[in-house]
């Protein structure tokens, strides 16, 4: 990126402060004072899913983490402490894990070329396509059964995230709390539900659950 691209960037932003300072000038130093978001989103890095703008959200009104694939790893200290800040500071109310349609890092799982260190993160990834291989072989189109992949990845991430200790201890504090499973069309803009949500201990595998 040239520095003319990068001067566009800093003119767009002025453009946009000065356009939200018309429809209301106190919205940043109200914006300053607090951050009390009832959502966390854990999305992808993909740059065409921006949390906000698909569900038309202001800033400040959802706290957001995003990783290539949208996973969560129990020894990702980075997924781990934004979980931690939204449910026990920001006392978010969901945590929604959206993932997307022909994701390419679902797609390389599935393909298994090799890329380099990325590679290592895919192997989480790789963890739910052995899982569901049965499911996933008997599925002719490619691109078919990467969006299925892609859909059982965030089923998946649902789990991991309600296994952690951060959401079964606001549970057992009985704070509202539920997780959901969404999925985002790039071709179409919508986001689907999975009808995947979890909203208490009971739901979940006696396995995981943490002893009261």
């Amino acid at each position: 990126m040239n520095n003319d691209s990068l001067e566009n960037l800093l003119a767009n932003n002025r453009a946009w402060v000065d356009e939200t300072n018309v429809r209301d000038p106190h919205f940043f130093q109200t914006l300053a004072q607090q951050q009390t978001p009832d959502y966390l989103w854990i999305g992808c890095s993909d740059s065409r899913v921006p949390a906000n703008e698909i569900v038309g959200l202001l800033p400040g009104e959802i706290f957001v983490h995003r990783n290539v694939a949208n996973v969560v790893v129990h020894s990702d200290l980075n997924c781990l402490s934004v979980l931690q800040y939204a449910v026990e500071v920001l006392q978010v109310k969901h945590v929604i894990v959206c993932g997307h349609y022909g994701c390419g890092g679902v797609r390389a799982a599935l393909e298994g070329g090799e890329l380099g260190l990325i590679d290592n993160w895919l192997r989480h990834i790789k963890d739910v396509y052995e899982k569901h291989e049965d499911e996933l072989r008997e599925i002719a189109d490619t691109q078919a059964r990467v969006d299925r992949l892609c859909e059982l990845n965030v089923v998946e991430q649902v789990l991991n995230v309600c296994h952690t200790t951060i959401v079964q201890n606001a549970w057992k504090r009985n704070q509202p709390l539920a997780v959901h499973g969404w999925i985002y069309g790039l071709d179409d803009g919508l986001v689907r539900e999975l009808n995947f949500r979890i909203a208490g201990r009971e739901e979940i595998s006696r396995i995981y659950r943490v002893a009261r």
